[in-house]
C-alpha cells in the first residue's frame, strides 16, 4: 500500500507544479505563488527520490538507474502493476 500512496503523491505534486508553472507563466511576480512553487518542487522531488531508492526508476532520468542498473528489467512500470 506505502509503494500506491507514495506514487498518488507524487501525481498529486506534479499536478500542483505544473499548474503553480502555469500560473507563474501569466504572473511572473507573484511572490507567494513563488514560494509555493519552491515548497511543491522541493517536496516533489524529495516523493520522486524516496520512490525511486524503494521501488523502481519513474524516468529515465533518474538516480534509480545510477545506483541500480537493473530495476528497469527487474520491476514492472508503475502503470503495469495491479490496482
Amino acid at each position: 500500500m506505502y509503494e500506491k500512496d507514495l506514487l498518488d503523491s507524487i501525481m498529486i505534486y506534479q499536478f500542483s507544479a505544473i499548474d503553480l508553472n502555469l500560473f507563474l507563466d501569466n504572473f511572473p511576480d507573484n511572490e507567494d505563488a513563488k514560494k509555493d512553487y519552491d515548497i511543491v518542487s522541493s517536496k516533489l522531488t524529495c516523493l520522486i527520490n524516496e520512490y525511486e531508492k524503494n521501488f523502481a526508476p519513474l524516468t529515465n532520468f533518474g538516480t534509480s538507474v545510477k545506483e541500480n542498473p537493473h530495476a528497469w528489467v527487474e520491476k514492472p512500470w508503475p502503470w503495469e502493476k495491479e490496482n
